[in-house]
């Protein structure tokens, strides 16, 4: 798989799909790459999940290809949520594509959920991970919640009215990092980088007379790579116990789970309640036990791994 157009999605009993990804050059060639991708059909449930059961069992290119093309329209929708970062929407794309690939690898159909859902995780992550990577060269965040900052500071400062440059006012500082699960430090280091729109040289001289450089002054402050490397081993051992303890609860209680507690935009009590037919209480209370249910399956596969400490 590729995001250059390479991508031979092949020709299957998708009538006349066009056999390849349109190339996506660049800003001139969007419009034209963004009628391309109206031409591949979408996919019924029971398509979708044969030919991810086809590439999961078998690794049927064919039917990856399918999967793929079939939900270019959902990466390029979440591409445009992103114009606000002054990168080219084709680039955006072109890395959303690349984690639309990814959620395909790996996607299992026989967890109930469509493709869409799984695979928008992977396609804002690659994104995101790109637009940090391209607004600065340093590191911004190292946590998810200074990301989480990152992406959402010009919002909740359109929220309290705070478009006045410099620093904010330690109320608007305050609520923000309340909001957001940061400190009152990130929120102010954040706002001031931003403001700057991006990074300076390092190599910009210090004194008029040219003698010293930032980069003399640099102090590296972020986790050291054996910190990184364990931190990325934990966190994909805590979503495959997560996946793992899923199993533990029905349907129902996965699917209000996952909309109350692990969607980015959680639905609320009567949007569910609507779906099924019971009253707000009732899903509450089913939401409750579901959580419930998934700490105690989460603790006993942390105890089976040794992940814990036998009590």
């Amino acid at each position: 798989m590729a995001n250059n157009g390479s991508f031979d999605a092949g020709s299957g009993s998708g009538g006349n799909m066009p056999a390849t990804i349109p190339a996506l050059g660049g800003e001139a060639s969007l419009n034209r790459y963004l009628s391309e991708i109206r031409k591949f059909p979408l996919l019924t449930p029971e398509e979708e999940y044969m030919l991810a059961k086809r590439f999961q069992e078998h690794q049927d290119p064919e039917a990856a290809a399918r999967l793929v093309t079939s939900h270019l329209r959902l990466v390029a929708k979440i591409a445009m949520g992103y114009r606000g970062y002054g990168l080219p929407v084709s680039e955006l794309i072109s890395e959303g594509n690349i984690g639309l690939m990814q959620g395909v690898k790996k996607f299992e159909p026989d967890r109930g959920f469509r493709l869409a859902t799984y695979a928008m995780w992977w396609i804002r992550a690659s994104i995101q991970e790109f637009i940090l990577r391209s607004w600065s060269l340093v590191k911004i965040g190292t946590t998810a919640a200074q990301k989480k900052l990152f992406f959402n500071l010009r919002r909740m400062k359109n929220q309290i009215d705070a478009f006045e440059d410099g620093d904010l006012r330690p109320e608007d500082v305050l609520k923000i990092a309340t909001d957001l699960g940061v400190t009152e430090e990130d929120v102010i280091s954040m706002n001031r980088r931003m403001a700057m729109g991006g990074d300076t040289s390092l190599n910009v001289s210090l004194r008029e007379d040219g003698e010293g450089q930032w980069q003399d002054a640099l102090a590296d402050t972020g986790p050291l790579q054996d910190e990184r490397l364990a931190e990325s081993e934990e966190k994909d051992v805590r979503h495959n116990m997560l996946l793992e303890a899923m199993d533990a609860l029905n349907d129902r209680e996965q699917h209000i789970l996952t909309e109350r507690r692990l969607a980015e935009e959680p639905k609320t009590l009567e949007e569910l309640s609507q779906v099924y037919g019971v009253s707000r209480e009732r899903v509450r209370q089913i939401e409750v036990r579901a959580f419930d249910k998934l700490q105690k399956a989460m603790m006993r596969i942390a105890g089976e791994r040794r992940l814990l400490p036998a009590s």
